[in-house]
């Protein structure tokens, strides 16, 4: 039985020459850059707030990403703190010449919610309302 993403799709795009090596590989950090563009969005919607990134723990890549494909980026949180949110990041990428999506590698990402004077601030527990009515 083969694996399915987990979490919400956060973030789609597709894979660029600009973003590769002669061979047609994408770069890692540009996979991890989108990464954190999604662990980005979806911190700060719940919190309501700005939020950076604190910590990327444990990344590995099990399959390359291609010139062409889409790169789908799922979030789940995994724990929300006082003021910091723990997010799994699962990237997957839709290759458009094969019926389902694979795997590419999956992290967790520490986001840290900030007020205005760049000091970190409280997370609600539940996702913010501003966030509640832009989803639905």
């Amino acid at each position: 039985m083969s694996e399915i993403p987990s979490g919400e799709l956060t973030l789609r795009t597709v894979a660029m020459p600009a973003n590769a090596n002669p061979a047609g590989d994408i770069f890692g950090g540009w996979v991890m850059s989108q990464m954190d563009l999604a662990a980005f969005v979806a911190a700060s919607e719940h919190a309501g707030m700005r939020t950076v990134t604190a910590a990327v723990h444990s990344m590995t890549f099990e399959k390359p990403v291609k010139i062409g494909d889409t790169l789908c980026v799922y979030t789940a949180f995994s724990r929300i703190g006082r003021t910091s949110m723990t997010i799994d990041v699962q990237a997957w990428v839709h290759r458009h010449d094969r019926p389902r999506r694979e795997k590419v590698t999956e992290a967790e990402f520490i986001m840290v919610a900030m007020d205005e004077n760049g000091k970190p601030s409280p997370v609600p527990a539940t996702r913010s309302s501003a966030a509640s009515e832009a989803a639905g």
